[in-house]
This record gives C-alpha cells, sequence and structure tokens, in this order.
C-alpha cells in the first residue's frame, strides 16, 4: 500500500465573502473540515499543494489532514468531499474535507477504466460505456484509484453488468438494479437510431 499523502491546513477564526475574496489573493483557499460527529472547523489551506493532492487523489483517496488550531496540529485521515471551482480561471475557491474513520466503511465513487479491445469490435460493433464511474462501499484505505474493466470477451450485443464486474478485495458495489456498466453495440442499429431521430 503506498504512503498516505498529508496535507497541512489551518483553522481560521474569520469568516464572510470579503475575508475569504482576500484570502484567495493570497493564494489561499477557504474551506470546511466536517467530521463523522457533525462537528466542522472552518480552515485555510494553501491552493498549489491543495490543487497537487486533488489532482493526485480526486475526491475518493484518503490522505493526512495536518490540522492546525489552538496552538496544536493534530493529522486526521481526510477525504476532499466537495471542491468549487472558478468557472473562468478553473482554479479552487472552496474545499469541503471530510474526516474519516479508518475501521468505518465510507461510500465513494470510483472512476472506470476500460481495457483490452472487445471481440465484437473486431465484427463492427462499437464499444460504449455507460458509466465513468461506480458507487463502492470499503474501507478508506481499500478505495481503488480505479476500477479495470476488461472488456476483450464481450461480443456485439453483449453487456456487462454491475453483478459481472470483478471488484478489489474488500470493495462491494452498491445497487439496486443489475445495470449496465460496459457494453458493444452493432454500429448499423446505431445508424439505424440517428436516422429514425431526423
Amino acid at each position: 500500500m503506498a504512503e498516505m499523502m498529508t496535507l497541512s491546513v489551518r483553522e481560521r477564526a474569520e469568516k464572510g465573502k470579503g475575508f475569504c475574496r482576500r484570502m484567495r489573493t493570497q493564494n489561499l483557499i477557504p474551506g470546511i473540515y466536517y467530521n463523522q460527529e457533525g462537528k466542522n472547523i472552518p480552515v485555510q489551506v494553501e491552493m498549489l499543494p491543495l490543487t497537487k493532492l486533488h489532482n493526485k487523489l480526486g475526491s475518493s483517496r484518503v490522505f493526512h489532514l495536518e490540522l492546525e488550531t489552538g496552538g496544536k496540529t493534530e493529522s486526521l485521515p481526510s477525504l476532499i468531499w466537495d471542491m468549487k471551482f472558478d468557472p473562468l480561471k478553473s482554479t479552487p475557491i472552496h474545499v469541503d474535507f471530510y474526516g474519516v474513520d479508518l475501521d468505518r466503511e465510507i461510500k465513494v465513487d470510483v472512476r472506470v477504466v476500460v481495457e483490452g479491445k472487445a471481440k465484437g469490435l473486431i465484427m463492427g460493433g462499437q464499444l460504449e460505456i455507460f458509466r465513468d464511474s461506480l458507487e463502492v462501499i470499503c474501507k478508506p484505505l481499500d478505495v481503488p484509484e480505479k476500477i479495470i474493466i476488461d472488456v476483450t470477451d464481450l461480443d456485439i450485443g453483449v453487456n456487462m453488468h454491475i453483478d459481472e464486474v470483478k471488484l478489489p478485495a474488500g470493495v462491494r458495489a452498491i445497487f439496486e438494479d443489475n445495470y449496465a456498466v460496459v457494453g458493444v453495440v452493432a454500429k448499423e442499429a446505431e445508424t439505424d437510431a440517428k436516422e429514425e431521430g431526423k
């Protein structure tokens, strides 16, 4: 298992839109740390380390949040629960952290990565990915970086459903309906559907 990354944040006493705007001019991002008991602590974090960590881990991988508060520093296993971005600059403007218990399971979305060449493609079919992420439940340290789906055996007209997806040890998919994740469709059928829609 790879060593967990660390992000340092500081508690902030000031609140309000004006203060948060001034923070951003100093490359500091306002945020909130939430724990599982419902406590929330306003924090501030430097933009560059936050961006690097988010690019590496996304919103589903756990890391050490080093929270400086009251002259003390705590190391808290956490997730980036939500991050809002400036629509013009694509830079973060607010972040929510969520503290987790490493021994308790959590629900997260994990991205899907398709590998292999489906045999249905050789026959002229087209691969369709119906879900680009899957909702799973597992302990925080068991959250996979990605879920790899091998589509080599898929023929034309065949879908792979969620109950057929092989997941890493300790990871379970959450679903009520056994939905299709990927499949191979006939190009003729797709063309006919488009013609009918004209």
